[in-house]
C-alpha cells in the first residue's frame, strides 16, 4: 500500500496502534479486514488534510459521527473541511464515520469505540434515545466532549448544540405555506426522515402549532419515516397520499424531495407550494427548475465553525467570548441562491 505519511500520523487518524499500521502497510497476515479498511480510509482522509498536516498549532483529533443520507453527509464533510484552514490556534484532524442509516446499537458502539481509542471531541448527528444519551455520558466521564450538530440531544451530557434553530424553521415554513397559497385550505403533506431526530421533531411540532394558529383550514397528511432516502420516502408518500387526496402544499423536513415529487406527479398531484430544507445538489436543481418553491437554508460552515470553537473552548484554547452563535434560518428562492452555492453547483447544473 503506497502512502506518504508517517506511520504515527496514520495510526492517530485511524485510531489504532503503530504495530497494526505496520502490519497493514507491509501486507502481513492476522489483520481483520475491517481494520485494514479503516487504515485505508484514514490514509484517504490524510490526503484530504495535507494542508493541515503542515500547519503548526495544537492538534485536536475530532470524530464526526453522522447518520444522514449521503447527499447531506457530503455537505457536512465539505463544510467542515472548508473551515479547517481558518481555525486557530488549533489544528483540527477530523475522522469521519457517516452512514445513511444507523441503528441505536451501531451509534452506541461507535461512540464507545471513540472512548476506547481516545479523541479530543465528537461532533454527533444522531437520534435522541436514552442509550445514545448514556453513551455521551460515558464519553464525558472519559473527558471527551460531545457537540451535537444539526439535531440536538438536549437531555444528554453534550457540551453544546451547533445548528439551526429548528423551532424557528418550522414556524417559518408554516408562514410561507400560508402566504404562498391564495386560499390557505386543503391538505399539506409533511415528511420527516425519523421523528427520533430531535431537530426534525422540533420542526414538525412548531410547523403544526403555527399552521393550526394561522391557517386552521389546512389539514396535515403525514408521510414520515423514510429516513430521507428515495425508495423508502417514495413508498411512504404513496401510501399516505393515495389517489383521492389533493395536495395543496408540501413541507419536507428530512429530504428525499426527488422521490416526493416523483410520486405526486405520478398520482396527478401538483402542489402549489413546496418548502424544503438544505441547499444540497438535488434541492438546487429542483429550485432552479421551479419544482420546489423555497429552501430553508442555514450556513453549515458557520455551524461547524461554532462546533469547533466549542471544542477549543473546552480545551482552554479559546475564551467563551470567542464562541459564536449558530446560524439563522434563511429563505432561499430561485432568485437569491448564495453565490458560493452557484460556484459549487453551477457547472454541475449546466452539464
Amino acid at each position: 500500500m503506497t502512502h506518504r505519511f508517517l506511520m504515527k500520523e496514520i495510526a492517530l487518524q485511524a485510531g489504532v496502534g503503530l504495530a497494526t499500521v505496520d502490519r497493514v502497510l507491509n501486507g502481513r497476515p492476522h489483520v481483520h479486514e475491517r481494520t485494514r479498511q479503516r487504515i485505508q480510509h484514514a490514509i484517504k482522509e490524510l490526503e484530504r488534510q495535507q494542508f493541515q498536516l503542515a500547519t503548526s498549532g495544537r492538534k485536536l483529533v475530532v470524530d464526526v459521527l453522522v447518520e444522514a443520507p449521503g447527499r447531506f453527509s457530503e455537505e457536512i464533510r465539505e463544510a467542515l473541511e472548508s473551515e479547517l484552514p481558518m481555525l486557530r490556534p488549533a489544528v483540527f484532524r477530523p475522522r469521519f464515520t457517516m452512514q445513511d442509516t444507523m441503528t441505536t446499537t451501531q451509534v452506541v458502539d461507535a461512540l464507545e469505540a471513540v472512548g476506547r481509542r481516545g479523541s479530543h471531541g465528537v461532533f454527533l448527528k444522531a437520534r435522541d434515545t436514552p442509550e445514545i444519551s448514556d453513551a455521551i455520558k460515558g464519553l464525558q466521564q472519559r473527558g471527551i466532549p460531545v457537540v451535537t450538530i444539526f439535531t440536538d440531544i438536549p437531555g444528554s451530557a453534550r457540551i453544546a448544540y451547533a445548528g439551526l434553530n429548528n423551532r424557528m424553521a418550522g414556524a417559518t415554513a408554516a408562514y410561507l405555506v400560508g402566504q404562498w397559497l391564495a386560499r390557505p385550505q386543503g391538505n399539506v403533506l409533511v415528511t420527516m426522515s425519523d421523528s427520533c431526530f430531535r431537530g426534525e421533531e422540533e420542526r414538525g411540532v412548531s410547523f403544526r402549532d403555527e399552521l393550526r394558529k394561522r391557517y386552521p383550514k389546512l389539514t396535515l397528511v403525514d408521510a414520515s419515516g423514510g429516513h430521507g432516502l428515495d425508495a423508502q420516502t417514495e413508498e411512504r408518500v404513496r401510501r399516505a397520499v393515495g389517489r383521492k387526496r389533493e395536495i395543496a402544499a408540501v413541507y419536507s423536513m428530512g429530504g428525499g424531495n426527488v422521490a416526493i415529487l416523483r410520486v405526486l406527479h405520478a398520482l396527478g398531484k401538483a402542489p402549489k407550494c413546496f418548502i424544503a430544507h438544505d441547499l444540497d445538489r438535488d434541492n438546487i436543481r429542483l429550485l432552479r427548475g421551479g419544482q420546489i418553491s423555497a429552501v430553508l437554508h442555514h450556513d453549515l460552515r458557520q455551524d461547524l465553525r461554532n462546533a469547533c470553537h466549542q471544542i477549543m473552548h473546552f480545551h482552554k484554547l479559546l475564551p467563551v467570548s470567542a464562541v459564536g452563535d449558530s446560524s439563522s434560518v434563511v429563505v432561499v428562492t430561485p432568485v437569491n441562491i448564495p453565490q458560493y452555492i452557484d460556484r459549487r453547483f453551477g457547472k454541475a447544473q449546466q452539464d
